[in-house]
């Protein structure tokens, strides 16, 4: 009898792929344990190449990841040859890693802590004070201290001997930065935990604005606030984003039906004026809107005191600013509802028209028991995608109203127009100065939990779900 060969095992040195599920997991799971390992060890060396030459540039991180990756590749192919296949899959999850997994988690992390203009990690610039250092190298003394603040004030010291604080120092020309730690603090004396090992004449010294972990500080902070800003800008956002979707489909639903009538002359010509607002890009559009409803020279405003009426203040007034933006979502989002609606129309067989004539439906009782329905199925898809894409949509708020007009009652930062990514945007770069980056990734973490939870409704009430067990 003839022996029947068993298929090669999956193993290491094995040139056979694991298959199935199973096989995919372990192949990205050895991916990306090759690039946390790269950027663990790129991590890793430049910290040791600042200690040693601390003029290094930043992106050595990025030249030491990329020589260990590269390291990585051969060994990783000589233990498992069959991964030779899935080596096409390192850019995608590069650009996955770069692009989404570290801006969600940096946005995770500082949340929790007090990253702002001035908490920002660098030393501070404004506050550098004379400094000398003894011979030893061990104890610097200062000049003085900003505003008479006692140096535990001065460095915002977290223990009453400073041990452990940073202190950084410059020569001269105060050109680079060098941080020591603080062993202990006795008047304007302060002894280093370690001898001051870098060849330069200490002349100056300031403290580091370091960021700190606040824990739910941020959060108490938004719902202490929340009529101020976070309830108003929210209602808002939903109403915004609903009142577009359910206008800009009604008009894109009319005008689809009306330019999809085969008897219509020139309907092709119509077509194409219609789109046009889509074609143009929303930049110019909106820039192009702004001066029409500008309050004193816009020709809105013009053509309405032709007629004998009074100016209205389009922009500057927050009910008016709302219904501004609502007008000007419209002119640019009905032409994709129109273009989608021309597009189901023509999936719909005509025979179910002809059947209806026959049996004397008026035109409107065909739409209303053929079209709306066999539109439905279409549509939901659009509506739901068009409400979460209006739910963040922040380009028109900011090129129209830059979240403006100002209203009584409310934040500087959350005005009558903005939304809730646009407040996020504001409290991030804010033009004051004041931004404030800790507290605008509470508010992308709370934006993040609402759209979820406004996207499950949505999805629950259009009978998505459903349809995906099915």
């Amino acid at each position: 009898m003839t022996a029947i060969p068993h298929p090669p095992r999956f193993g290491a040195r094995s040139t056979v792929p694991p298959e199935g599920t199973r096989g995919v997991l372990i192949a990205v799971l050895i991916l990306a344990v090759m690039l946390g390992g790269a950027v663990l060890i790129g991590w890793l060396l430049s910290g040791l190449t600042a200690r040693v030459y601390p003029e290094a540039p930043p992106y050595m991180i990025l030249i030491y990841g990329v020589a260990a990756l590269l390291l990585m590749l051969p060994i990783v192919l000589r233990l498992f040859p069959w991964m030779v296949s899935w080596y096409y899959l390192f850019p995608a999850l590069v650009f996955l890693a770069a692009f989404t997994i570290l801006p969600i988690v940096l946005t995770v992390n500082y949340a929790f802590t007090n990253y702002n203009a001035v908490n920002s990690g660098n030393p501070d610039s404004a506050l550098r004070t004379t400094a000398t250092i003894s011979a030893d190298k061990r104890v610097v003394t200062l000049g003085e201290t900003p505003q008479s603040d006692s140096v535990q004030q001065y460095l915002r010291c977290e223990t009453p001997n400073c041990t452990g604080a940073t202190l950084v120092l410059f020569d001269d020309q105060a050109s680079v930065p060098y941080k020591a730690r603080i062993a202990s603090v006795d008047g304007l004396q302060i002894t280093l935990a370690a001898p001051f090992t870098t060849d330069i004449e200490v002349a100056r010294a300031t403290r580091l604005n370091a960021i700190s972990y606040i824990g739910l500080a941020n959060f108490r902070e938004i719902f202490a606030k929340a009529s101020r800003a976070l309830v108003p800008v929210f209602i808002w956002t939903v109403v915004f984003a609903f009142s577009t979707v359910t206008i800009n489909a009604i008009a894109g639903l009319v005008l689809g039906i009306l330019l999809y009538n085969k008897n219509l002359k020139g309907r092709n010509v119509y077509r194409t004026l219609l789109f046009l607002p889509w074609a143009i890009p929303a930049v110019i559009s909106v820039q192009m809107w702004v001066a029409l409803l500008n309050q004193q020279f816009g020709i809105v405003n013009k053509g309405l005191g032709l007629l004998g009426l009074a100016a209205v203040p389009w922009l500057n007034d927050p009910l008016w600013a709302k219904v501004s933006v609502l007008v000007v979502n419209l002119w640019l989002g009905f032409p994709y509802m129109m273009t989608a609606t021309i597009s189901a129309l023509s999936t719909i067989n005509e025979d179910l028209y002809e059947a209806a004539s026959i049996d004397g439906a008026s035109r409107l009782q065909q739409i209303s028991n053929i079209t709306l329905p066999l539109l439905k199925n279409s549509f939901t898809p659009i509506l739901l995608s068009g409400f979460a894409f209006n739910f963040n949509n922040f380009g028109i708020i900011y090129l129209l109203t830059q979240g403006g007009p100002d209203q009584q009652g409310r934040e500087a930062t959350a005005r009558s127009t903005d939304i809730l990514l646009s407040w996020g945007y504001n409290t991030a770069f804010s033009s004051s100065g004041q931004s404030n980056y800790s507290l605008a990734s509470a508010i992308a973490l709370i934006i993040f939990f609402l759209t979820l939870a406004i996207s499950l409704v949505n999805f629950k009430a259009a009978g998505v779900f459903e349809e995906a067990r099915k």
